[in-house]
This record gives C-alpha cells, structure tokens and sequence, in this order.
C-alpha cells in the first residue's frame, strides 16, 4: 500500500484505529504482487474481494478506462450497455494482436496482463498435476475442436506436401470434422475390441498406414486421450515412439484428460520416450468454466509460438478470464481436492452401476486407461421390443443429463463425404448396446448418484433405514424410534411402508407403487433417542417411475 495514503489516512483517523485495516489491506496487496512475482497458482484459493481488485486493476489498465482517453479508432471496447460493459469488468480490447493471440497489445495492457496470467497459472497447473516436461501452454478463445482445426492449419504451413491425417476413430463429431475442416483427408483407423469388451489402438493398422503413405505425405497422427467408454486413451506411448521414429508430427485430443492423473501420466511419460507436438484440452471440462475456450499445451515451445501466431485477429479474452478468476479461487490445493474428489466418485460410479448390473444380469465394462467415463451392457433390451436409445431420453426426462445410450443397431452416420456404421460406438463392429455414464469433475457427484430413490410402479422395493445417515451424536446402547412421513404430512402414501428392525438402530420402508403413481415423494424420517429424547431429521427422496415405459 503506499506510503503516502497510509499517512493520509492516519492524520483523518487514530493510528490504533487504521492500523488494522490497513495490514487487511497489505495482505491482498502481498497477494497480488506474489502471483505477480511467481506467475504460479496460488497454492490457497484467493477471497473473492482480491480477485475483483486484481481484475478492477487489470481493467484500469486498458486505454478505454484511462481517466482522460479519446479514442478515435474503429475498435476502441467501447460498450453501448453497461450491463455488458459490467459484465466484462470493461474489459473490452481481448487479448493478442492481429497477427498473433499471444502478442501484447499497447492499448491493452491489463488485458495483454491478463493473458500472460492466465497462461503462467495453468502451465503451472498442467505441470503440477502430471506432466511436469510441458514447456508452454496458451488458452485460446475456442472449444477443442477449432483449436484442434488451429493446430492442423499450422502443420500446413510446416509440411505444406503433405495431405493425410491419421485418425485412431473416436466418434465424436468435433474430433473428425477438425481435420475436414483444415481441409486434408482423414485416414481412419478402426479401434479393436479386447477380451474384457473395451477399446484399444490398432497400432498394427496405424504402423501399416505409416509405411504405406509414406512419412512425408502424413501431416500428422491424431490420438485421443479421454474418450466416452468403452474406448481406452490410445496407445500414445507406441504412437509417440512412431512419430519421433518417422519424423512425424503428432497431435493428442486430450479434451477433459486434465482431471484424469491416468492421462496426464500418458502424455508425460509418451513425451520422455517418443513425439508429441501439442495436446489440447478444454476450459469447461477441465475448469467448469463456460464453454468457448480451451488450452494448447506442448513440449516444443518454438512449435507453440507457430500455432500461436496462425490465429488470425484478435481473441475474446472472457476465456481467459474466466480460467483465471477460477484458477485463483480454488487454488492449487483446492484444484487437486476436486480432482482427488472425482476419483472417489468414479470408484463410487462404478461400484453403483455393477450393483444395477447384476441386478439385470449385465456387464460393466472394463476400461483400465479410462478411468472417467463407465459404460454398462443393455443385453437386457435384445429381445425386447423397446428402442435402447429410448432409455436416454427417460433419463433425461428424469433430470439425469449426461448419461449416453449407444445402439448397436449397424445405423450409419454420414459426416463430409465420410460413413461410419455404429456411430457412437468408436468401431463398426461392437457386440453390445451400452450406456455410458462419466464422474468429471465436480463438486456433489456422489450425492447426485446418491441421493435420489428410483422405484417402479407395480415392482416391490425396499429400503433401509439406519442412525449412519441421521445423527452421529448417537451412542451404541441408544434405543432409537423412527417416525417416517410424507415431508410435511402426518402419514405415508398408502402403498408404502414401514418396520423397525430389533436392532432398534435400523428401520425400513417397503411397498410397490401402484401402476397410475408416477411422482416425486419427499418422506421426512425423524429419530427420536430414548435415552434422552434427543432428535434428528433426515429426508428422503423417491421418485416413482411408470414400470409399463420402462
């Protein structure tokens, strides 16, 4: 803080009065001058009062915030509402220059600030959580699949002969149409099924491919990381080790394989044995941040500088604001507690979904590289009239988003002038229908997974109540009643219900719906110790689904 507003200050007011205040004041200042200093994420997540007077600051910096400023170009981030101009801090130049996202802009130095903040932290953050040999990084005002497109157009200008991208299939759109849309042609490489009924690399087909074409008409291989189930990350270690092998550039989707320490642990040890040029990741799936931007990371940084100077124009910067004013408040402690959170719940997932499965005499398969999303067998519709993917859209109904049915029902998915059976599936041939489910990263996973009660018209259901979900305080020898209830009503609905346990620490509920109950309950269970009349309460949520639409 400066001297002379201290000094200011304290001839207004006492000196015992301001000198609290104004070592409050000193530690923000501290804050930001060390993350200045550093240009590492803070290893505590910042209070939100510091992270707006970092922005406000930034903000100032901008020629449209000067206190005396006349701007008298085409572009000067003029706002014609505040709201908007609130919105973005006045933040309104965006970052980089025309010819290059990454140059500094003289009339946007808060923002050009901005930028090279943001990058600092999540380089730091990429090499904090896995892969410490990445060199540089830069967020880039588009989702993966542009900057995908990004990096391909800056391969044309390295290997302007070559035409061919090598493509191990994944089947999502974006990953495809990225390199139609750089304008050279795929050459598709089927996945193969293993005994368990998970996905890998046919690195065989790939090597074949190489030595057919010929290393100098192939622009590069494209591998993939995270990917929905059953589809493994490819094999980078092999791949990586053809590319330095054959001279060849190598590109790796690794869309939200930042949360994933089995990604990260691929790409960091396929660098130390083989080539990698750049791999690219999302900001919402890795960040939950908005979607539009994403992050391009290598170990190269001359190749980073190319990609970064193809970009033509200006960039939003919102992306980067965003990554950073998330990256602060959680800190890098708080980052690696979300991502140790997330492999409880993808532990907690699967161990859920085997439990359903061999309810139904299904399978959930096994993915030893895919260690985000899960996907589950539907042998139980193939004799059924009912259309598998229907299931999707129940769920969906059911606010339960996310979730994916795959029909192995040999449809084709026509994109540019390519085909594709089984689209979906990431090979032509798979044995099963699926559904696929995914513990990203987030904050209350194991309570959505949790904390809801599907049960069926016209089927028996049960359910047990124990002290464990009511009340800790509770001593072993504690006699305990139970007195369930519809949440604001006296009594149960009519088709349910309930009987304590001699253990008197455990109770349950019981019944079948009947066929015309299709609703959400909410049951009220309340504990009362009969040792010293001591209670607590719990609620309990049911949703009934009509049997007939299953």
């Amino acid at each position: 803080m400066d001297d002379t507003f201290k000094s200011l200050v304290s001839g207004l007011l006492k000196t015992s009065v301001t000198d609290q205040s104004f070592e409050s004041m000193t530690t923000r200042e501290n804050q930001i001058k060390q993350l200045l200093r550093h240009r590492k994420c803070p290893k505590e997540g910042w209070d939100e009062s510091t992270i707006e007077l970092l922005v406000n600051r930034l903000s100032l910096m901008d020629s449209n915030n000067f206190v005396h400023n006349y701007g008298l170009g085409e572009r000067e981030a003029r706002f014609a509402s505040q709201l908007v101009s609130r919105r973005h801090y006045r933040l309104g130049h965006g970052i980089g220059r025309s010819g290059d996202i990454c140059e500094l802009q003289p009339k946007a130095i808060g923002s050009s600030l901005l930028n090279v903040l943001t990058n600092s932290l999540v380089l730091d953050v990429i090499q904090s959580v896995g892969v410490p040999n990445t060199r540089s990084c830069f967020v880039v005002p588009m989702a993966t699949g542009m900057s995908l497109t990004l990096c391909l157009l800056t391969l044309r200008h390295v290997r302007p002969n070559a035409r061919f991208v090598i493509w191990s299939r994944i089947d999502q759109k974006s990953c495809f149409k990225c390199i139609l849309t750089a304008g050279f042609i795929p050459v598709i490489i089927d996945t193969q099924m293993n005994d368990n009924k998970s996905l890998d690399t046919d690195f065989k087909t790939i090597e074949a491919k190489v030595k057919e074409l010929g290393n100098e008409k192939i622009v590069c291989i494209l591998s993939t990381t995270s990917c929905f189930a059953p589809r493994n990350a490819d094999d980078l270690s092999s791949i990586s080790k053809l590319c330095l092998q054959e001279s060849i550039p190598h590109i790796v989707n690794n869309a939200y394989g930042i949360q994933s320490s089995k990604c990260m642990h691929l790409l960091e040890t396929s660098s130390r044995v083989g080539r990698i040029d750049a791999f690219i990741q999302s900001t919402d799936k890795n960040f939950m941040v908005p979607v539009g931007g994403s992050i391009i990371a290598g170990f190269d940084t001359d190749f980073l500088n190319q990609i970064s100077s193809t970009y033509a124009g200006r960039g939003a910067s919102t992306p980067s604001l965003d990554v950073l004013m998330t990256l602060l408040h959680l800190g890098i402690n708080g980052y690696k507690a979300l991502l140790n959170e997330r492999k409880e719940n993808y532990n907690y997932l699967k161990e859920q979904m085997k439990t359903i499965a061999n309810e139904f005499n299904v399978n959930v398969i096994d993915n030893k590289s895919n260690q985000i999303s899960i996907a589950m067998t539907l042998n139980m519709f193939d004799n059924s009239s009912i259309d598998t993917t229907e299931l999707g859209s129940m769920l969906f109904k059911r606010s339960i988003s996310g979730a994916r049915v795959v029909a192995i029902d040999d449809k084709r998915k026509t994109i540019g002038k390519y085909e594709f059976k089984n689209w979906g599936s990431h090979t032509d041939s798979y044995s099963d229908s699926y559904i696929t489910a995914a513990a990203a990263i987030e904050t209350h996973v194991k309570k959505d997974v949790s904390d809801v009660y599907n049960i069926y018209t016209t089927q028996a259901f049960f359910v047990q109540i124990t002290t464990d979900a009511l009340s800790k305080s509770l001593a072993p020898g504690d006699a305990i009643e139970f007195i369930p209830s519809i949440l604001g009503m006296p009594d149960l609905p009519v088709w349910m219900h309930y009987k304590q346990l001699n253990s008197s620490h455990a109770a349950y509920l019981y019944g079948s719906p009947a066929l015309n109950d299709d609703q959400d309950i909410d049951i009220e269970v309340i504990a009362i110790n009969q040792y010293n009349y001591e209670t607590s309460k719990d609620v309990m949520k049911f949703r009934v689904i009509q049997r007939e639409s299953m």
